[in-house]
């Protein structure tokens, strides 16, 4: 279990650093209450450790709780005005007592005016009486290793904060909310229940007790192992929502690649002119399309040139290509098929492509059809064919791109998806498990065998959820989190 001192009270800038309306300093653990007492000065003279949890308090948080209010009458109330003196800063405050907060510690929050002086100066404070700085991610670290939400419910905390799209943050927060751990947790009790019938069958078998026989338990076994491979399956399709995809537009120079990667983006991001070769670098950016996150990557036109830049460019784009889980091939109607458009189609033919035919509002001089880009590519590949300048068969295009990333329409309350390469790793680890307590069955190995088995597999779904992670895992997967979270 992680090396952490729950009996520290932590502290930590939550919101981020820069200039706004309001920034948040947040505090948890045992001496949050009393720490807030000393720094913070309300309007009805009350102390934070009296107030009720789940309450907002208007005050003032000053450097030394010593100053005596100053008496005055305020100019717009005619009422005394008990601002004390050595303020630091105008807050909210807001109390939520354990165990029903976030960590299931106590927690302040105070809501501070949003620039870095007057954070940096209530953060100092706090830590000056007693307080630590959190560690990255402690605050749901504690959560975690206080039982509020598990691993899983953790790992979902980042990808809220993370998501690039509303189909991302959907699927995040049911995660969040439960979702998969449940569905682990389901799985985990099925492997249990296989052995404790296996071994009651081994231990009782002249007893007449309602129990599976090893042919039922294999059965059962292979439903498990089964249901498995289809939870393994939704990856693909659940990794694209979590991360979406590299989306690279390539092809020889000046065929219109920065033109279309600006209509993409529905902005002027790149440069766009005449001369060949204006793109010298690759430039990427994430457009939304169909609740997917693709991560659009205009590169430098591909082509024999001495230019040092140009190669350097060129370099960089055959990189890009390298990663692409998807390849816009641009061509030009206005110009013949090259021998450059031949090299390219040689360097992408194993990656997912859509051949897009650009100036089709020009006088058509490219001398190729779908058959012939057939017999170079060694399949078929879709084909859009579309104006940039003319806004032609744009939504075409989006929709061949649609169709090219997501088969079929995913609805996460219908699904279980598997959205992460962690979870993904235990689920094949605990799969092998089960299909070697399958194996054991069937060549009547030792009833010990197959209880090792499966208590590995219990252990390895136990990885999601936090029930059975090491020390390693959990450093890994918090260390991501920003400090305040």
């Amino acid at each position: 279990m992680l090396r952490i001192n729950l009996n520290d009270t932590i502290a930590a800038i939550a919101t981020p650093i820069g200039e706004g309306g309001i920034g948040i300093v947040r505090l948890s653990g045992a001496e949050a209450l009393s720490i807030a007492d000393k720094i913070f000065v309300s309007r009805g003279g009350a102390t934070p450790s009296g107030y009720e949890t789940y309450t907002t308090h208007y005050g003032w948080i000053v450097s030394q709780l010593a100053s005596l209010p100053v008496s005055q009458l305020n100019r717009t109330t005619g009422q005394p005005d008990n601002r004390p003196t050595d303020v630091i800063d105008e807050v909210i405050l807001t109390i939520m007592r354990a165990p029903k907060s976030y960590t299931m510690e106590d927690v302040v929050e105070i809501n501070c005016h949003g620039g870095i002086v007057p954070l940096k100066k209530v953060l100092e404070l706090v830590l000056g009486l007693g307080a630590r700085i959190a560690d990255p991610g402690e605050f749901t670290k504690r959560a975690f290793l206080n039982g509020r939400i598990d691993l899983a419910q953790a790992e979902a905390v980042l990808d809220v904060i993370k998501a690039k799209t509303e189909k991302g943050l959907e699927f995040a927060l049911l995660q969040l909310g439960g979702r998969i751990s449940g569905y682990i947790n389901e799985l985990k009790e099925k492997l249990l229940d296989m052995k404790v019938h296996l071994e009651a069958a081994v231990d009782f078998p002249e007893e007449e007790l309602s129990v599976y026989t090893l042919k039922e338990i294999k059965t059962g076994l292979a439903g498990i192992k089964k249901e498995m491979e289809n939870f393994l399956k939704s990856f693909d399709s659940g990794r694209i929502i979590r991360e979406g995809i590299n989306c690279v537009i390539c092809g020889r120079a000046n065929v219109g690649k920065s033109s279309l990667m600006n209509e993409l983006l529905k902005e002027e991001r790149v440069i766009v002119t005449p001369i060949p070769g204006t793109t010298r670098d690759a430039i990427s950016e994430y457009i939304n399309i169909g609740g997917i996150p693709l991560n659009i990557v205009d590169t430098a036109g591909i082509s024999k040139t001495q230019d040092p830049l140009e190669k350097e460019g060129i370099r960089r784009s055959r990189l890009w290509l390298d990663r692409a889980d998807l390849v816009l091939f641009m061509m030009d109607a206005n110009s013949e098929f090259s021998d450059e458009d031949k090299e390219i189609i040689e360097s992408i033919r194993g990656k997912e492509i859509i051949c897009v035919i650009n100036k089709i509002d020009l006088k058509r001089r490219l001398d190729i059809n779908a058959s012939g880009l057939e017999r170079y590519f060694g399949r078929m590949v879709p084909v859009a064919e579309i104006s940039v300048l003319k806004k032609l068969n744009l939504e075409a295009l989006l929709k061949n791109i649609s169709d090219k990333i997501w088969k079929g329409e995913v609805s996460a309350s219908d699904y279980n998806i598997l959205t992460n390469a962690r979870h993904r790793d235990s689920v094949l680890k605990a799969l092998d498990f089960v299909e070697e307590a399958i194996l054991s069955l069937e060549e009547f190995r030792a009833e010990e065998m197959v209880t090792i088995s499966l208590n590995e597999a219990i252990a390895a779904l136990g990885e999601i959820t936090g029930a059975s992670a090491s020390e390693e895992v959990l450093e890994r997967i918090f260390s991501q989190f920003c400090v305040g979270k």
